[in-house]
């Protein structure tokens, strides 16, 4: 085993090359990755209707083709599902990613291709652990087992010969052979779709497994470690996983989770990384483990483009390439994928940090914010205020979401705060300024707004009884795998919901 370890230790560390040359290449390789892409799908209908084969250059490809909705390429999706095959992309379309989305029960059925499954979604796989090895050389990670927390998949009801699931139950039903040795639990427990009986499950077939590293959303992680502590006794996961030394994240910001993955991991042997991997693609791998940014992922059959947040959803709005982009501008994701997503707004929002190389945070989401008011307060300044205000108060957050407070009185005016602490603020007045004061210097549409209390009034925080998410979550059948709390929302659909749940009409 050890020899195997070593080969597979080397074959990670020379992929490095390839991922530094396309990241210092990022603009070239973009521009060949359109023309690829333009060519490989002319003949499709999509391409037909849109005249892909006069297209010869991001001019042309912008002139001719429409930004698009997920509603707008439904009627193409729906088609793929019931087994029609060459509408958006010339090779055969059999799976589909659910997206659980976060805030309403529709659900979104993400074309995946063969394409993407091996030369986007292993690929950034690979990437990452490639990163990780850069920066830990004497690592044993492949000495033990790594955990993979993920979802369920289904057979299509529409084709039987296809199947619909979550991202990451897609991923493990392809991972090549020899991944599976290094994986746990068995692909018969990873894909359970019950995520109460699953998650036991996995802390029984894991307690005793020689864990290494850990892939899986913060919320269901958390959930999990806290049933292993319960079934062994012990204090912390490094008294059951001795050896874990990585976890990778994604999906939500994770500066919120960090002291509660301290507590659960206390020492700093164990390293975090984060991606940015959704169901219509891997875009990002954050490459330097001393910074919270990620690099742009431009080598992966992905071509993006980007709206400026401050033009989203005018008619006119500008679509930029990549080499178009500054820095410190809130953009929203567009992209064009080697599974037919042709200029698909994907509802994330990114800012850039650097465009040598290209490097960025996410922001949130083109729908999850608040700007009832102007404010336009985004996810990224919730998670950064939450986690200085649990800094101050000596709390440790558990989740959130929050609201605006629309009342006919302006005297009113402001936002509501529903949080859920794993240990509650020493004194939860001084919790709420330093919120307040954070998003204030995050922020400077908020603190205008909140300038001698003229438009927004200081914000209401409300603790939650302890698993008030889950209960809702449960409650929306949203248990498990991508499913996360939405953040923020700018109604009060949401909250007003929670408190119903929980309150009842008091």
């Amino acid at each position: 085993m050890a020899i195997v370890n070593s080969l597979i230790n080397w074959y990670f560390k020379n992929r490095l090359q390839t991922l530094e040359d396309s990241v210092s290449n990022a603009v070239a390789v973009q521009k060949r990755t359109l023309v690829e892409l333009i060519e490989r799908a002319k003949f499709t209908e999509y391409g037909k209707k849109y005249g892909f084969s006069s297209i010869r250059d991001y001019k042309d490809f912008a002139g001719n083709v429409p930004v698009s909705s997920y509603e707008d390429l439904h009627p193409y999706i729906e088609r793929m599902m019931k087994g029609e095959q060459y509408i958006l992309w010339p090779t055969e379309i059999k799976w589909f990613a659910k997206s659980s989305g976060t805030t309403n029960d529709k659900s979104k059925f993400i074309p995946v291709s063969a394409e993407t499954i091996e030369t986007c979604h292993f690929e950034g796989g690979r990437d990452v652990i490639s990163v990780y090895l850069k920066h830990n050389p004497q690592s044993n990670l492949f000495s033990g087992k790594g955990l993979l927390i993920g979802g369920s998949q289904n057979i299509n009801p529409l084709n039987e010969y296809s199947h619909y699931g979550d991202l990451s139950a897609l991923m493990i039903k392809h991972l090549p052979i020899w991944v599976h040795l290094f994986k746990t639990p068995n692909s018969s427990i990873a894909l359970m779709a019950d995520w109460e009986q699953k998650s036991t499950k996995i802390a029984e077939f894991t307690v005793n497994e020689n864990v290494t590293s850990i892939s899986g959303v913060p919320t269901w992680t958390l959930v999990l470690f806290e049933k292993l502590l319960k079934m062994t006794g012990k204090s912390n996961m490094l008294e059951v996983w001795p050896n874990m030394e990585l976890y990778i994240h994604g999906g939500v910001g994770f500066n919120p989770y960090r002291e509660q993955f301290k507590r659960y991991f206390p020492s700093d042997k164990v390293k975090y990384l984060e991606t940015y991997n959704a169901s219509e693609g891997f875009f990002g791998i954050q490459t330097d483990l001393s910074q919270n940014d990620m690099t742009l992922m431009v080598n992966y059959g992905i071509f993006f483009e980007f709206i400026p947040m401050d033009e989203f959803g005018n008619s006119d709005a500008k679509v930029l390439p990549l080499w178009d982009v500054e820095i410190g501008v809130n953009y929203a994701v567009v992209i064009s994928t080697n599974s037919g997503l042709w200029r698909y707004q994907l509802g994330d929002t990114i800012r850039f940090t650097s465009t040598n190389p290209f490097k960025f945070y996410i922001t949130g989401r083109t729908r999850l914010f608040i700007n009832a008011f102007g404010e336009e307060l985004m996810i990224d300044n919730a998670d950064r205020a939450m986690e200085h205000a649990c800094k101050q108060t000596n709390a440790i957050l558990k989740d959130y979401t929050a609201a605006p407070i629309y009342l006919d009185d302006p005297d009113n005016a402001g936002h509501q705060w529903l949080i859920e602490f794993e240990k509650e603020p020493e004194d939860i007045s001084m919790f709420t300024v330093a919120l307040d004061n954070r998003l204030k210097e995050l922020n400077s549409d908020y603190e205008a707004k909140r300038h001698k209390d003229v438009a927004l009034k200081m914000p209401k925080v409300l603790i939650l009884p302890s698993n008030s998410f889950h209960k809702w979550l449960e409650k929306k059948n949203k248990l498990g795998g991508q499913n996360k709390v939405p953040r923020l929302w700018n109604d009060r659909v949401i909250v007003d919901e929670m408190l119903s749940m929980i309150y009842g009409n008091q």
